[in-house]
């Protein structure tokens, strides 16, 4: 496979502004500057390829705002280290503000990021290079762009609209926020084009990149997010039409590190473990329990960040006989005292690995059973179930083992639709937004509450002599949308915390 990881980064790092001054302009041979590079298409195409190096950093702490904040996982609580505890466990517990730190990082990477993709749009525009090479590469790049604005939407809902490069940093601290609806129209014109744009395969040394399909899903996904349920159907069943996805047989077989970009993979992140080259997948040492004393991670006195820990209430979520469990969760483990510590956690990203924290998982995006569990929810809502819904429903169902299901009302066929997503897709980061787009902030508000009433009752994880404050688990409904980072609100007069915070 090419080297999609972090080529280019540091490439486009250096070139996200540009600069006028007189005494600038002259060109050193032997450094890379706008006036040396985006000349060529293999130069292009490292610039490309420097956007998915990037999306490394971003997928990796991708777990705290779309599953962590959810009711899927919760913290293994240690009560005798409270360094990184609060700052973590502000979005497990509803507690974030503006001066949550990791909200203050997502916010940044995201816009550094697309920062690169503007600047690469602009270079592509300009180029002289292969027709079918520009277009394809400038699909990638807005449809990485899409994506960015989709998890910004969701995350904060308005959003800086930006879609050229910036010219004088200060020009960055003049933008307001654009309206949600305008963000969408931006994230479907680049996924249109993206669709149009991009093959929808690649040769098997080209492995990991954006194609026709991925723009299909992605954008069927924006279309179930906005209720528009007919074009989300029809988008979904293009994916179906393109003839080249299926279900493994094997449910654990998709997150084999074995088995990466496989035939039910549509988008996944690229990593490279066993080695010191810094492409490892190293987020499942984030979802190992603590104190386990290299039990769990296989280094002897190697303990897990105890962070992402499924929760007792989804443990106690899958219907007997539910392959997907395994797979997904382990319940406990044995110590090195041959001792059983009941302690879940994510058993789906952990796999042998010969290097201490260098595994090499990819992180999977999209995939083919989520593009089958979406067209059932747009024909639902659409019209109620039928026949085809329910075979788009019960694909999935009997590859886990279960059995078939028919004969339930529209409301009975949702609620079984969001109970199977949060089954299938679990810890993949999908739970957070399925929950906001299938609940009326009513009923989400309800929901969390509950959920979070549960968890005080009855832990998942001992909590030493430290109990829960009484704000801890208490949701409202203005925290459906994330705080803007007050760093940001600080050097940008323009923009206008999210209501509550």
């Amino acid at each position: 496979m090419k080297t999609i990881y972090k080529i280019g980064v540091f490439i486009l790092a250096a070139l996200v502004f540009s600069c006028s001054k007189d005494f600038l302009d002259k060109t050193d041979p032997t450094q890379l500057g706008e006036e040396t590079f985006y000349n060529t298409e293999n130069q292009l195409e490292q610039a490309v390829f420097g956007i998915y190096g990037q999306l490394q950093t971003i997928t990796a702490d991708q777990w705290l705002l779309q599953e962590f904040v959810s009711d899927n996982t919760t913290v293994h609580f240690n009560e005798g280290n409270r360094g990184q505890g609060p700052n973590i466990e502000s979005v497990e517990y509803w507690q974030m503000n503006s001066n949550t730190s990791l909200i203050y990082t997502a916010y940044r990477n995201i816009y550094n990021t697309l920062g690169n993709i503007n600047t690469v749009l602009f270079k592509l525009s300009e180029a002289e290079i292969d027709a079918t090479s520009k277009a394809r590469l400038e699909g990638e790049a807005k449809f990485f762009r899409a994506y960015y604005y989709f998890l910004l939407s969701q995350y904060f809902g308005d959003a800086i609209l930006i879609t050229e490069p910036i010219g004088d940093p200060s020009e960055s601290f003049e933008y307001s926020r654009s309206p949600e609806s305008e963000v969408y129209e931006l994230i479907k014109s680049d996924l249109d084009f993206a669709a149009s744009a991009l093959p929808a395969v690649y040769d098997s040394s080209e492995a990991g990149r954006i194609t026709k399909g991925a723009a299909l899903t992605l954008l069927g996904k924006v279309y179930l997010t906005l209720a528009d349920y007919s074009e989300a159907k029809t988008t979904l069943e293009a994916v179906i039409d393109l003839g080249i996805y299926d279900l493994l047989r094997d449910y654990g077989a998709v997150f084999d590190p074995n088995n990466k970009n496989h035939v039910e993979s549509i988008f996944e992140v690229q990593f490279q473990g066993g080695n010191d080259l810094g492409e490892s997948s190293g987020f499942i040492y984030n979802f190992y329990p603590l104190f386990s004393e290299g039990a769990v991670t296989g280094f002897a006195g190697i303990n897990g960040g105890g962070w992402n820990i499924p929760t007792n209430d989804l443990i106690s979520s899958y219907e007997e006989g539910d392959l997907r469990k395994a797979v997904s969760i382990s319940e406990g483990y044995i110590n090195n005292n041959d001792e059983y510590v009941a302690v879940p956690f994510i058993e789906k990203f952990h796999h042998p690995h010969s290097i201490q924290s260098r595994p090499d998982d990819n992180w999977p995006v999209l995939r083919y059973a989520d593009v089958l569990l979406m067209l059932a929810e747009a024909i639902n809502e659409e019209s109620g179930p039928n026949a085809q819904a329910y075979g788009y429903l019960n694909q999935v169902r009997e590859r886990a083992g279960l059995e078939s299901l028919g004969g339930l009302s529209q409301g009975e066929f949702r609620d079984v639709l969001r109970h199977e997503r949060r089954i299938e897709l679990a810890f993949e980061n999908h739970r957070w937004f399925d929950l906001k787009r299938t609940f009326s902030t009513a009923e989400l508000v309800s929901f969390l509450n509950a959920h979070g009433e549960r968890e005080r009752n009855n832990p998942t994880t001992p909590r030493g002599q430290i109990g829960f404050s009484p704000s801890d688990y208490q949701f409202d409904a203005f925290e459906v949308l994330f705080p803007l980072p007050e760093r940001e609100l600080l050097v940008n007069k323009n923009l206008k915390q999210n209501d509550g915070y």
